[in-house]
């Protein structure tokens, strides 16, 4: 009692530093904030600093209208200081009008999802048989296999996709032997076309769709198939039947992790695609890079993420589907 008195009597702040200052809150810390929750915020931190912060304020650029002649910042501010003390708001929408209306944009748009949705179908019909191939193979060369599929990230990704310039060109490796061969009389323009950008695609992202059906597939049960097979059900039906619907997650998520960079590809069409049809990605940095229009950039950015939102909740479905599945 006569600790509270004299407590109270040095005033209401002094009482609520004693009582929740900082002792308390080493002990709260040490109390709640240790192991596990200590580990979970540290994503949880990084997400904040390296994600949610940057996304408010290319968000906040997004509404803001276009600069003046004499402004030091390429873009006008959305809140603006009034003289007589107040604060004045205004969110333009001009910028995703402008997404929405403008031919070019229409144009990359539709061309983008094209591009990305094709060429998941590509490494899908390329990467389950060989998905297939590897978790079929015996122990001792799954990791030789898989070292293969994994072996071009030990490489540059702009090299890669230099290489296939020397590849691709006019003059390239493949019109020479093909001429040598007697096959063709005069070179293939493969060049600054859609065929070489599906190429370069397929060849960098194959591997995001191999490893996840893998993952997948390495854990049938292949007493299944004999099963089927004594029931007097042939290959192609054991497989219609039980391989590929048990495989469907790691279909969902090969193609998840194909199609959402593929949408926002920026270097394979730069280097290998035409030059009259122009992506997302590349309107998004002539916006910000040549044309200084960062509320229309910024424009772009928001509307990619919320393309991208939907197949990245499905990705995080079947993720957490797998993950339960394991568990059990």
């Amino acid at each position: 009692m006569a600790a509270r008195d004299s407590l109270g009597r040095h005033g209401p702040l002094w009482s609520i530093f004693f009582r929740y200052g900082p002792p308390r809150w080493s002990e709260y810390v040490v109390k709640n904030w240790s192991g596990q929750r200590l580990v979970i915020a540290l994503p949880y931190l990084w997400l904040l600093v390296f994600f949610l912060i940057p996304f408010l304020i290319v968000l906040y650029i997004s509404f803001a209208g276009a600069a003046g002649v004499e402004s030091k910042l390429p873009y006008a501010p959305v809140v603006t200081w009034i003289q007589e003390g107040g604060t004045q708001i205004r969110l333009l929408y001009a910028s995703y009008d402008y997404l929405i209306h403008d031919p070019l944009y229409v144009s990359a748009w539709g061309y983008s999802i094209e591009l990305a949705a094709v060429s998941t179908v590509l490494c899908l019909m390329v990467g389950y048989p060989m998905a297939y191939a590897i978790a079929r193979s015996p122990p001792t060369w799954r990791n030789v296999f898989l070292m293969l599929v994994i072996l071009p990230f030990w490489t540059s990704f702009l090299l890669r996709v230099y290489a296939w310039i020397g590849l691709l060109k006019t003059n390239g490796v493949i019109n020479n032997v093909l001429m040598y061969l007697g096959i063709i009389d005069t070179p293939l323009a493969m060049m600054n076309t859609t065929f070489a950008v599906y190429i370069g695609i397929v060849y960098s992202y194959l591997p995001f769709m191999i490893l996840p059906l893998y993952s997948n597939l390495e854990k049938h049960d292949n007493t299944l198939l004999e099963a089927a097979n004594d029931l007097g059900a042939g290959p192609i039906r054991s497989f219609l039947r039980i391989t590929l619907p048990l495989s469907m997650d790691g279909i969902v998520a090969g193609s998840l992790l194909v199609f959402i960079p593929a949408v926002g590809e920026y270097v394979i069409p730069t280097l290998l695609g035409r030059t009259d049809q122009l992506m997302i990605a590349t309107l998004l940095s002539n916006e910000f890079n040549l044309n200084r229009d960062w509320p229309k950039a910024s424009s772009v950015a928001i509307a990619m993420l919320l393309v991208l939102i939907v197949p990245i909740m499905i990705f995080q479905y079947f993720q957490n589907k797998e993950l339960k599945a394991a568990r059990k």
